[in-house]
């Protein structure tokens, strides 16, 4: 049927209730005056009619001339029409019965409603809804006469004397007609079915009422039983015109699963006959016998009921057709279809399968069907399916326009193989035909397979098969986000591999770097992640607390500083390793950083070593990068300096010696003492730059003081280790005129280290110049007396640390202090000791009386600058005699 698509004009809701209501309000009150004697009964019916035909028809007549010339809807436009017709013809059955001789009003009134009835029905069946095909038509029609011959057969009977005037039976034939098909129209209505049931009701009074006025008449009853009768008839109209003015709003859908053929056989089909068959019955025991007329009505009952079947075994058989089409369709559809579908019970049994279950995993009915569906899916989703199909059976409106729920599982195919698959259900509980969820299944194997491999791609390093950064900075991200977390980042760094690839190549490179991996992976837990950042640079998420993971980082260390045992060559590489929490920092990026810092800390602090971060370490960083930024050139600019520590005689106070101390005049950072300067200038490469200024301005200094004072200098084994440096002491001492006996180079015993061949080397060269040489801070930290005998040693300063001891108890008595002991091996082996650190008068009288005749410390002199020391010595040193 065709719809309206545009929305027309609308009046005020007052204006359009006294539009439609006022003219049959004003007509009944008519039929009110004329059943009072005010009004001739005749006169008032036929003004009364003429007041609603007249205004129900011109209505009706505009709005089908309005729909058609906006939107050419011949369906609602030509149903209005008709209907407006058949407001005329009842008007005028009713206008003409004052101008007609009494016997021709019978006549005219049943003529009246023959055209009635068939203009109106024709009215209902064009209407929106009511029927889209002829057939559906024709079988309304019928439906209707067969209805209407039975009432009228009934009518015919039951009257006591068996009978009625020919003319009331042609007027309840045909009313009877008009009232059962537009009774049957507007129950068969799919769509617009308020408009219907109104112009229904309209109709249905209307062909009533006129029906009534004419059986009346042929029984010529009093006048106010006409007006009874003519009421309907007047207010029919607006009931008509205000059911019609609905189908022009717009289209309304028709309800999903109602066909038009619903109610197309039972119970329709059996009220004529039931009606017909009680009348018969009731007639039989009343009567004995049937006339003519009474056969003729029951069996005109016949032809109706026959043809109007034959309509609806045509339609059944199109329907039936349409289905097997349909079916077809359908199957060919999900036989060739690339997804799996079953139909699941609510006991969660497979009830069905597509035939591409065979063609797409290998699984037959028998294997299937009957089933519990939970069970086809892998044990560790069985639980995961099982509560989403809970989840879709409780939700009462699953079926309505929800999303069907997706899961992802493991089938096992027809050959035992587990297949990754999605699944889809569907709630179509709702749908009689089905009654069931309808499940999905798509085989994702290939998808799956390539996103991993993408995966792989984007998240694994590819040499050595470790998570790379990205990956990193996921896990980091997703284990942060979890309340309540405790982990931690290693951070590691690799020394040596970039000697590695520059004299062995890049092949024995990466070797080294796929063991290191594979040497991770073998260290860390099961929930840790380890990744290869950059380069030699890697890292480790770890799950546990930060002192499980300072252990873990231990063990990392002693697997990573292992030999690598390559084809033809064994190669060792140092590590670093920063830790820092997970928990702490602005984000992922800080996080990183921070293990970073601890790393760097670690390096610069020496080789295989772990550092914690902390603020105080992050501190010593960016001190550590302010001195890398500001230490070069700082000799040319004139930031460095000396000053000067006496070294005195411990039993009468006189001044022999000093030692040059370096400081370092920043103007940004202030003074930097060498303890924080010299690592500096190591890494740095300008500690031959600094060595080389302070032996000159010490040499400089030295010629000016007195000829029985010496001064030694701190020398790196960096400085020591150079071809040059025995010649730059050996020109310097020319340039400043000084003897060589009066410069004392020293050197850390914590820092011979191995090279202990080549400091040797270099000693034995000064001492061969006359340049005297000392072994400073000894004892300072795992003091070894083999560097005593091998290394030629003029001077031995002892450590503040020996000089502190008072003593150790050893069976129930005090042991000598470790100072006697080192003085003892010193004179032994001819060496003059200094007692150095001395900062109390206690720690004085030990050093004298463990036998040191020099010393040196706060408790005896500051260090000072040039001008200070010298005043220093000009008062106490003494005139030679």
């Amino acid at each position: 049927m065709t719809a309206v698509s545009s929305t027309p004009l609308q009046l005020p809701r007052f204006v359009r209730i006294v539009v439609i209501a006022g003219p049959p309000t004003a007509a009944l009150v008519t039929l009110v005056c004329a059943g009072a004697g005010l009004i001739p009964a005749l006169p008032a019916m036929a003004a009364a009619a003429a007041l609603t035909a007249a205004v129900g028809t011109t209505r009706l007549v505009r709005l089908a001339l309005r729909i058609h010339a906006r939107v050419h809807s011949f369906g609602p436009c030509r149903g209005a029409g008709y209907l407006g017709l058949g407001v005329l013809a009842t008007g005028l059955s009713v206008v003409l019965l004052p101008f007609a001789p009494p016997d021709a009003r019978e006549p005219i009134t049943t003529v009246g409603l023959a055209f009635a009835a068939v203009l109106s029905v024709i009215g209902l069946l064009l209407l929106p809804g009511a029927a889209t095909t002829t057939h559906a038509r024709l079988r309304r029609v019928f439906d209707g006469a067969s209805l209407g011959i039975s009432i009228a057969f009934a009518v015919w009977l039951l009257p006591p004397n068996g009978g009625m005037p020919p003319s009331a039976l042609a007027a309840a034939l045909i009313g009877s007609f008009g009232l059962a098909t537009a009774t049957v129209i507007v129950l068969r209505v799919v769509s617009y079915r308020r408009a219907a049931w109104l112009c229904g009701s309209g109709v249905g009074l209307a062909i009533g009422g006129v029906g009534a006025l004419a059986i009346i008449l042929a029984y010529q009853a009093p006048a106010w039983v006409l007006l009874i009768a003519a009421a309907p008839v007047v207010v029919s109209p607006a009931l008509v015109l205000a059911g019609a003015a609905r189908t022009e709003s717009g289209v309304e859908p028709a309800p999903v699963g109602e066909p038009e053929s619903h109610l197309s056989a039972y119970p329709l089909l059996t009220i004529p006959a039931a009606v017909a068959t009680l009348a018969a019955a009731w007639h039989l025991i009343t009567v004995g016998e049937f006339d003519r007329t009474s056969i003729v009505l029951g069996l005109s009952v016949i032809p109706t009921v026959v043809a109007r079947e034959v309509f609806a075994v045509s339609d059944v058989r199109r329907y039936a057709k349409r289905l097997s089409t349909q079916e077809a369709h359908f199957r060919s559809l999900v036989s060739g279809a690339g997804d799996l579908t079953m139909v699941v019970g609510e006991d969660l049994r497979v009830a069905w399968q597509s035939p591409a279950a065979a063609r797409l995993f290998g699984l037959s009915d028998a294997d299937v069907v009957g089933r519990p569906f939970p069970d086809l899916m892998h044990p560790e989703d069985a639980d995961d399916v099982l509560s989403v199909l809970n989840q879709v059976l409780a939700d009462k409106d699953g079926g309505e326009g929800a999303r069907p729920a997706l899961v992802p599982a493991r089938l096992r195919d027809g050959h035992g193989t587990w297949r990754d698959t999605e699944s889809t259900v569907s709630d179509q509980r709702g749908i009689p035909e089905v009654a069931a969820l309808v499940v999905h299944i798509r085989d994702v194997g290939e998808r799956r397979h390539l996103e991993r491999t993408l995966h792989k791609l984007a998240f694994t390093d590819q040499l050595t098969g470790l998570a790379n950064r990205r990956e990193l900075m996921r896990t980091i991200a997703t284990q942060r986000s979890v309340e309540g977390h405790t982990g931690a980042l290693l951070v590691i760094d690799l020394h040596g591999l970039a000697g590695v690839n520059d004299n062995r190549g890049r092949e024995v490179g990466d070797a080294v770097l796929i063991e290191v991996g594979r040497r991770l992976r073998a260290t860390v837990g099961s929930d840790d992640v380890a990744a290869r950042l950059a380069g030699d640079e890697f890292a480790v998420v770890t799950v546990e607390g930060p002192v499980v993971a300072y252990a873990l980082g231990t063990r990392l260390l002693t697997a990573l500083t292992e030999p690598y045992l390559l084809p033809g060559a064994t190669v060792h590489i140092y590590v670093s390793v920063g830790l820092a929490e997970l928990a702490g920092g602005d984000g992922v990026d800080d996080v990183l950083r921070r293990a970073d810092l601890a790393r760097r800390r670690a390096g610069q602090l020496g080789r295989n070593r772990i550092e914690w971060y902390d603020a105080y370490l992050e501190e010593q960083l960016v001190r550590r990068m302010d001195l890398e930024r500001e230490l070069p050139g700082a000799a040319s600019r004139g930031e460095l300096d000396l000053v000067y520590q006496p070294v005195l005689g411990l039993h009468d106070g006189q001044p022999v010696g000093a030692e040059a101390l370096l400081r370092w005049r920043s103007p940004a950072l202030g003074t930097v003492l060498p303890s924080e300067l010299l690592p500096v200038a190591e890494d740095l490469g300008v500690i031959g730059e600094i060595g080389q200024w302070v032996l000159q301005q010490s040499c400089r200094q030295l010629a000016s003081w007195d000829p029985r004072l010496w001064l030694s200098v701190n020398v790196s084994p960096i400085e020591l280790a150079a071809p040059d440096f025995v010649s730059q002491v050996a020109a310097t001492l020319v340039t400043n005129r000084l003897a060589p006996e009066r410069l004392v180079i020293e050197i850390a015993e914590g820092r011979v280290g191995a090279d202990t061949p080549t400091v040797v080397t270099q000693l034995a060269g000064l001492r061969a110049l006359g340049v005297r040489t000392a072994l400073d801070d000894f004892g300072a930290a795992q003091a070894s007396l083999a560097h005593l005998r091998r290394l030629p040693i003029d001077i031995l300063k002892v450590d503040r640390a020996l000089v502190g001891e008072q003593g150790t108890r050893q069976n129930g008595g005090i042991a000598k202090p470790l100072i006697d002991v080192v003085v003892s091996v010193g004179r032994r082996l001819g060496m003059e000791i200094i007692a150095e650190g001395l900062e109390s008068g206690a720690q004085i009288e030990q050093a004298r009386a463990a036998g040191c005749q020099l010393g040196q410390g706060f408790a005896l002199a500051h260090p000072a600058p040039a001008e200070r020391f010298e005043a220093f010595l000009a008062e106490r040193l003494t005139q030679p005699n």
